[in-house]
């Protein structure tokens, strides 16, 4: 059995070139440098899906940005890229901005195949919060894609993750119905989750099924901060293998200083909205 090699980005956070940088931070620039890494490498990955959070603001010049820009990639690294959504992108938007269609709050979600891996890309947004959850029209829809098994199985891609985190503060930011997807999930030729939104590489298991995360492509998170949550001037991604039916996930890192950008009180925010 051949083995497919891809790239997995998360949270990049992309605004149109003018706007007032997020952190003073260009995170095209910092886009570019992961894409530039990977045209270096010697094997070229079959594909790069980027899991969520695609612009900071979600605005409709945003989104044409985010389509010449990563149109631009794709021609330079000669391979396709996919998205999923994150709790920062807004979906009328998205779908007129970046896929020129009729603007539409409709949900996205969707599956693709590469050399007999099959790949669904989920829609773990809710509109108006940061909160993840998975409704039930789309793990009825899962149940359905799933019932046919891939010949070398299913990955799949979705922004809020399922494993547990070093603290409490980042555990707020899981998938509030993660049982339900492992519910739908059993039994099926599903090898592997990745996922984005918490900023830090993490990885676990799902009733026995690898789950990773990967680190920002805009900015980090510091993993261990109790009571506050602190940026950091971090890059990072995944390089993932499937091999011998099992998703097999390297973390990877750009070179940087590692600066903390800043650093938010919760008990204090908590306070001034209380």
């Amino acid at each position: 059995m051949e083995s497919i090699f891809f790239v997995h980005i998360t949270d990049i956070h992309l605004s149109k070139p003018g706007k007032q940088p997020l952190f003073g931070l260009t995170m095209s620039d910092k886009l570019h440098s992961i894409f530039a890494e990977i045209g270096k490498l010697e094997t070229k990955p079959a594909f790069v899906v980027v899991s969520g959070d695609l612009t900071h603001d979600g605005d409709l010049e945003d989104y044409r940005f985010l389509r010449s820009f990563l149109q631009a990639e794709e021609r330079a690294l000669g391979v396709p890229i996919h998205v999923a959504l994150g709790n920062h992108d807004t979906r009328e938007p998205f779908r007129e901005g970046y896929l020129e269609e009729e603007p539409s709050d409709a949900s996205y979600y969707y599956s693709f195949m590469n050399d007999g891996l099959r790949v669904v890309v989920l829609n773990t947004q809710v509109p108006g919060s940061h909160d993840g959850y998975l409704d039930p029209e789309q793990l009825r829809w899962l149940k359905g894609v799933l019932a046919e098994p891939a010949p070398i199985g299913t990955i799949l891609v979705h922004h809020h993750p399922v494993v547990a985190t070093p603290t409490a503060m980042m555990d707020s930011h899981l998938l509030q119905n993660p049982q339900d997807l492992a519910a739908v999930i059993e039994g099926s030729d599903v090898i592997g989750l990745l996922s984005g939104h918490i900023h830090f590489h993490n990885i676990g298991l799902l009733n026995g099924i690898l789950c990773a995360s990967a680190d920002g492509s805009a900015f980090g998170l510091d993993p261990m901060a109790e009571g506050v949550m602190r940026m950091v001037e971090r890059s990072g991604y995944n390089y993932v293998l499937v091999k011998n039916g099992q998703m097999i996930v390297q973390p990877m890192m750009v070179p940087g200083e590692q600066r903390v950008l800043v650093e938010y009180d919760l008990k204090k925010l908590q306070a001034a909205h209380s």
